[in-house]
């Protein structure tokens, strides 16, 4: 199910549900999707081409059908492998929600490209990217948006199981890999619903992934999102590693206020001991912040433990 970036930048940040109250609606929303506020942030200098740096690998694996978790969907997986990767190593992984939006090489992100400019710098150890689109129920294949909102909101432990027990194992066949059992070598990122779905995976499975890339997370009451914060003072701290970006200009509609949402957040896992990094800009509901910063993010977030 072929799908453009703009269709996925829709489907990313462009489909909040769409309930009306007190004469307030989804335009709310969208004026934060193109805000004069994200004009000083562009793509991160590792983003470019570098004659210097050798490309990664990327695979596609289109309408893959594979879930039994989130039965009948088909989506398509990406899979960047960095050069010189020894495949049955036990290779680092970062997991990309709406996948496509950050491998684009014409999007704000860019991921592959950074990441193989800093492996090749050796400014982060070796990692693997695998970029997953939200499933789809459609039969002409087309973006889902309730099926997105099924897999990213809700609290649960669906979405982590499904990276788990069936994404992980589903590219590790297809492309002859072995991933590190260490969960400091695991990453899950995403924006926007793709970002909490990004801190319930690792907040739910920490023995599995103990590292969250959030950019303008969701942290809002859909689905529940806004008892996170609650969740995080009063539960005993789990090992994991979390960077949260949001900016000033970041979404407002009758779930929330995702600038207020974020802050909120980081605060609260500042309080309870996480190792946390907060950038708080004047962006909109983009990624044109996290993309700016998307090079110190992995060099932030790979950094040794202990």
């Amino acid at each position: 199910m072929p799908m453009s970036v703009e269709t996925y930048r829709e489907l990313a940040l462009d489909r909040q549900p769409e309930l009306e109250m007190n004469g307030r609606g989804a335009e709310d929303f969208r004026v934060s999707l193109n805000h004069p506020g994200d004009t000083p942030y562009h793509p991160c200098l590792e983003a470019f081409p570098d004659e210097a740096v050798p490309p990664g690998e990327v695979s596609a694996h289109r309408a893959w059908s594979g879930s039994r978790i989130f039965s009948g969907t088909r989506r398509d997986v990406f899979v960047h492998v960095p050069s010189g990767l020894d495949r049955a190593a036990g290779a680092n992984l970062i997991v990309f929600n709406d996948g496509v939006g950050y491998l684009s090489r014409k999007g704000a992100v860019r991921a592959g490209q950074v990441i193989d400019a800093l492996v090749a710098r050796g400014e982060i150890p070796p990692i693997v990217g695998i970029f997953v689109n939200p499933g789809s129920l459609r039969d002409d294949g087309e973006p889902d948006w309730d099926q997105r909102r099924r897999e990213y909101d809700p609290l649960t432990s669906d979405y982590g199981r499904f990276l788990i027990e069936e994404l992980l194992p589903f590219v590790e066949e297809k492309e002859g890999l072995r991933f590190t059992d260490d969960p400091a070598g695991r990453i899950v990122c995403g924006i926007s619903s793709g970002g909490i779905a990004a801190f319930t995976a690792a907040w739910r499975f920490p023995e599995q992934f103990a590292g969250v890339i959030s950019h303008c997370g969701s942290f809002v009451n859909i689905d529940g999102g806004h008892n996170y914060p609650f969740l995080v003072r009063s539960t005993p701290r789990k090992p994991i590693r979390v960077f949260i970006q949001s900016g000033e200009n970041d979404g407002r509609n009758v779930y929330g206020h995702w600038p207020m949402a974020n802050q909120v957040m980081a605060d609260a896992l500042a309080f309870a001991g996480y190792d946390v990094r907060f950038e708080f800009g004047t962006g909109g509901h983009t990624l044109r912040h996290g993309g700016a910063l998307f090079a110190e993010t992995l060099r932030w977030m790979l950094r040794p433990r202990g």
